[in-house]
């Protein structure tokens, strides 16, 4: 019965989670593809060398010194070995060469700060960490977010990061590479989506009693979804103006965020904001840095009409502006 009740809750589970992705080794996109290649190749290094010869020897172990063996070999005086010396030592070196060429190689093709090859201009995203929830601003668009980040399928996505608080852990597994987040730098990634869907993302460093809550969504849209998505935003968001942004700033969840703004349309237990500035991102690492708790005016100056403007040649090109 217990058994029972146990596997219709994995499987509930299971189902909960199906529609969004959770894991490298369920690839969104050509990152975390690579990343879960490197891993079933260390798993198999590893196998063959480690495991190998402990299954492949075991059985002659178990034989040659059996409690019933009768003439069993007697060497009192033996005290070294050539040959066992070659193969206790040959042994880990060869592992850890084989290891060191897969760690070398692929740490610098999957450097997160490496660019993606594509024929398009990678869509910027600035990504600000709070206490415990990102914001996400789309400085082409003129557009922010908390709870979501959209991204259209086929495109690479450069990430600028930083945080407005403590050091926190920016992970989204199904998509590519973990990196941190730390205020007053600025820490870069490059991910990708190779296909449409939800993935998890996560701030996975400790930061106090929300950490947990510290979750948010990456949708990965089709080139005209994530048009009509930048248009319902900037249709239904709030100003993100020195106000809102001091709101958003509190150590709060996205719950709290939502009932603290007046006026907040939530999209999905979402929250988006138009008139993003390009001077914000920088002026709160630059904030963050000097230790100043209020950000000057210039931060929130926004050039709604360029925005605006640049929007045909992005859908011609696919490169901004």
């Amino acid at each position: 019965m217990r058994l029972a009740a146990l596997c219709c809750g994995v499987l509930l589970l299971a189902a909960c989670a199906g529609d969004t992705h959770l894991t490298f080794l369920d690839p969104q996109g050509p990152i975390a593809h690579q990343q879960r290649w490197h891993f079933y190749w260390v798993l198999g290094v590893m196998a063959v060398l480690v495991a190998g010869p402990i299954f492949l020897l075991l059985p002659f172990f178990v034989w040659r010194y059996r409690y019933g063996n009768k003439k069993p070999r007697y060497t009192p005086k033996w005290e070294y070995s050539t040959l066992l010396e070659i193969m206790s030592w040959s042994g880990p070196i060869v592992i850890v060469i084989v290891l060191a060429v897969f760690v070398w190689r692929d740490t610098h093709k999957l450097d997160p700060y490496k660019p993606i090859a594509s024929d398009q201009a990678p869509l910027q995203v600035q990504v600000i960490g709070y206490d415990w929830k990102w914001l996400f601003i789309y400085p082409d668009q003129g557009i922010a977010g908390v709870g979501t980040l959209a991204l259209p399928v086929g495109r690479p996505v450069f990430l600028h990061m930083t945080s407005a608080t403590v050091m926190q852990s920016f992970f989204i597994p199904a998509l590519g590479s973990q990196i941190y987040a730390m205020g007053g730098m600025v820490s870069q990634l490059n991910l990708e989506a190779s296909k449409p869907g939800k993935s998890l993302g996560e701030n996975t460093m400790y930061n106090g009693n929300g950490f947990h809550q510290q979750k948010f969504t990456a949708v990965a849209m089709l080139p005209a979804d994530f048009k009509a998505w930048v248009r319902k935003v900037r249709a239904t968001g709030l100003p993100l103006n020195a106000q809102n942004l001091k709101v958003l700033a509190q150590r709060s969840t996205r719950a709290d965020l939502i009932a603290a703004l007046p006026g907040a349309r939530s999209m999905a237990g979402n929250v988006y904001f138009t008139s993003a500035s390009k001077s914000l991102f920088p002026a709160v690492v630059k904030a963050t840095m000097d230790g100043t708790p209020t950000l000057p005016e210039s931060a929130f100056e926004h050039r709604h009409t360029a925005t605006q403007s640049g929007d045909a040649a992005d859908a011609a090109t696919g490169k901004p502006r």
